[in-house]
């Protein structure tokens, strides 16, 4: 079973997983024209429904607030979807979770990171999704925590996409501020969906990092963009992070 399975990352999954597995996809909203299961992991009464009348083998967990801004904005609403619906879904599944988390439990300061790196957010979304982390390995320590960075794809159903914020933006030919003092290691959905299978047939425990082999900042990535797509890159305009 997948939750936020028609997120970027939960749509690719889903398509890579279905060619051996029968997934369950579940998300709070199912687009027109998909077949999924509503589900709300803040609502551990029908979490549990949900569960018992599938009986999956595995969770991947991809359902999260993860809006860095917007957590900022609403540090409950954050809490009530990654933490609490974290804590719902190990009391509710006796079987094993894979748990999708985040680069952002360090701080930026010293990456590339390995899984021994001590962590260290400094936002609300990285403190919830680090306080997910503990929940989840606390429970039981067989079941998996992977921290991706910038994942990308042409999401047909999300509009939480940094491609596509870069290619609508400048479709429509609006100028666009990306920050150049963080680097990352952008991540194809595609790839992650890959890694993930692998873990699932290796049975993979505990912390795992998985970003893709280019390291370069925001910036060139979005003019990388720019190029790949036939865009005018002159739209995108460098800024510091103290900036934003």
């Amino acid at each position: 079973m997948i939750t936020g399975a028609f997120g970027q990352l939960g749509f690719a999954l889903s398509q890579t997983l279905s060619e051996k597995y029968d997934v369950i996809r579940t998300d709070i909203v199912i687009p027109l024209g998909q077949t999924g299961i509503r589900l709300n992991i803040q609502n551990q009464v029908y979490l549990k429904e949900v569960i018992e009348s599938t009986s999956p083998d595995l969770i991947i967990n991809l359902a999260a607030m993860t809006h860095v801004d917007g957590c900022e904005l609403n540090p409950e609403l954050a809490r009530e979807i990654n933490i609490a619906g974290v804590q719902h879904l190990c009391d509710t599944f006796n079987g094993k979770i894979i748990h999708m988390s985040t680069d952002y439990v360090f701080d930026g300061k010293n990456g590339p990171y390995s899984e021994d790196d001590r962590v260290c957010p400094i936002s609300v979304y990285g403190e919830t999704k680090l306080a997910s982390e503990r929940i989840l390995l606390n429970h039981d320590p067989d079941h998996l925590v992977i921290r991706g960075n910038v994942l990308y794809d042409e999401s047909p159903f999300t509009k939480a996409s940094f491609l596509n914020w870069v290619v609508n933006s400048l479709r429509d030919n609006q100028e666009i501020r990306v920050v150049d003092d963080q680097f990352n290691n952008p991540t194809w959905t595609g790839s992650m969906a890959d890694i993930i299978e692998l873990c699932i047939q290796n049975g993979v425990s505990g912390v795992f990092h998985w970003g893709d082999s280019d390291h370069l900042n925001r910036f060139d990535f979005a003019k990388m963009i720019a190029e790949k797509y036939e865009l005018k890159s002159s739209l995108i305009k460098p800024i510091s992070t103290e900036e934003l």
